[in-house]
């Protein structure tokens, strides 16, 4: 009989014993918590309360809009979206913003896995091919719309992390 792979095994496991999940409601409460902060920093920026979400501007349609969210994928996917806008913004309250829907997404993608599901990586994210010309016209108005907008989709995110969404 080989004794090294029995051994290998016994210490694997022993060492395996030890490691404990984390809880899928933290990582649940934890999105949540992180939501309502990129909301919360979303409100301290005045001049996001001059345009509503629901309001439509011209050339500013790759942004958004206001849709129900239905699934983990899609959650991930247009949070990918407004992370790659809000990166082109000068504004340098953006970057705490952005970095905060990366930890979202980083949590959206535990929420995910906890569920035997793997979302779709979306770094290959296709550049917005407008994002430059609109960037040099209507630099405030990219701002306002898109913190505006984000602000109703983490709002629908929330809801649906109550009603534990697919996949």
């Amino acid at each position: 009989m080989c004794w090294r792979p029995l051994c290998r095994f016994l210490w694997l496991w022993s060492y395996l014993s030890y490691i404990q999940a984390v809880p899928i409601q933290k990582v649940q409460d934890d999105t949540k918590t992180l939501i309502k902060t990129i909301v919360t920093r979303i409100n301290d920026i005045s001049h996001t309360q001059s345009v509503s979400a629901k309001q439509r501007v011209t050339g500013l349609d790759f942004i958004p809009g206001l849709h129900p969210i239905l699934s983990l994928s899609k959650m991930d996917q247009t949070l990918a979206v407004y992370q790659q806008i809000l990166t082109s913004l000068p504004s340098r309250n953006m970057v705490q913003i952005s970095n905060d829907l990366e930890n979202l997404r980083d949590l959206l993608h535990l929420l995910a896995f906890s569920k035997g599901c793997s979302l779709p990586q979306t770094s290959e994210l296709q550049k917005l091919e407008s994002l430059d010309g609109v960037l040099e016209a209507s630099l405030y108005s990219t701002e306002v719309v898109a913190l505006s907008r984000l602000q109703g989709a983490l709002q629908d995110i929330l809801q649906q992390l109550d009603l534990s969404p697919e996949c």
